[in-house]
């Protein structure tokens, strides 16, 4: 097993493909891990998320749900298990500075050339209270077209790049496959981790996060930038090696750790 009292990990890409159900054998995996380590699970989705996507499909029993902590939109909040999943903060954003989001977003679209595709699936804009997320496709557009709309990042970084020109109190992030998430300044997933450090009283060196979008602009990002030793996975697959080579059940896969020193290049 890992030298850390507490493991993070990402969800979309890391534990689940995109707005995916976790599979039968990674929720084994996890609740395996759980019954020797606490958890945490951070994503930009928000709750209601967490519970289709990944709480219906955790194996685990009541009393192994102690040691999982769950901080959807982007570490915006955080609930712990006390017999029924109960939030401990939320950092909600106002309605004045939902507008100025949104007003934002809709202007860095026209000038990035961004047009609406012909066919949307569920929501493109969603408000998650603590965030708001732009989904090019929609929540629940195809995993494919998901994938083959902006593989290496192009488009949404450019809409990144105006949008915190426009709006530079708040925090403009690249998220899932074809996401942005905006959140207020400072209030992402190092907020996240800052706020288990403080509520845990466990020191960072104890912690180690997983994740799929550690490069600069990504939303995994922020975690690196707190100095917590990081392991970069490509896919859930990967992640699913990994926590069995933690676990005993098969070697772990080419992972990257980055040491708190790497993680302020």
């Amino acid at each position: 097993m890992p030298n850390y009292d507490l493991i993070i990990f990402d969800l979309d890409g890391t534990l689940a493909p995109s707005k995916s159900p976790l599979e039968s054998d990674m929720g084994e995996l996890l609740s395996n891990l759980l019954e020797k380590k606490k958890v945490a699970v951070i994503s930009g989705g928000g709750f209601h998320q967490f519970e289709t996507q990944f709480l219906v499909r955790l194996p685990t029993a009541s009393d192994r749900l102690s040691n999982l902590l769950l901080l959807p939109t982007s570490g915006t909040k955080l609930y712990t298990w006390k017999g029924a999943w109960c939030e401990e903060y939320a950092e909600h954003l106002s309605p004045k500075e939902k507008e100025k989001i949104l007003t934002a977003l809709n202007e860095s679209l026209m000038m990035a050339g961004i047009a609406t595709p012909d066919k949307i699936y569920g929501q493109q804009i969603e408000d998650r209270g603590s965030q708001i997320t732009f989904s090019a496709l929609g929540q629940q557009a195809p995993l494919a077209l998901k994938s083959a709309w902006d593989p290496g990042h192009a488009k949404r970084q450019k809409i990144v790049d105006i949008m915190k020109n426009k709006i530079p109190e708040f925090d403009v992030r690249i998220g899932g496959t074809t996401s942005i998430d905006i959140t207020k300044r400072g209030v992402n997933k190092g907020y996240g981790i800052r706020k288990l450090e403080e509520y845990l009283k466990m020191p960072l060196d104890r912690m180690v996060f997983v994740g799929d979008a550690l490069f600069q602009g990504g939303n995994d990002y922020p975690a690196k930038a707190t100095g917590i030793d990081c392991i970069k996975v490509k896919d859930p697959r990967e992640t699913k090696e990994l926590i069995g080579g933690w676990l005993g059940k098969d070697s772990i896969s080419a992972t990257t750790i980055d040491r708190a020193a790497k993680s302020r290049d």
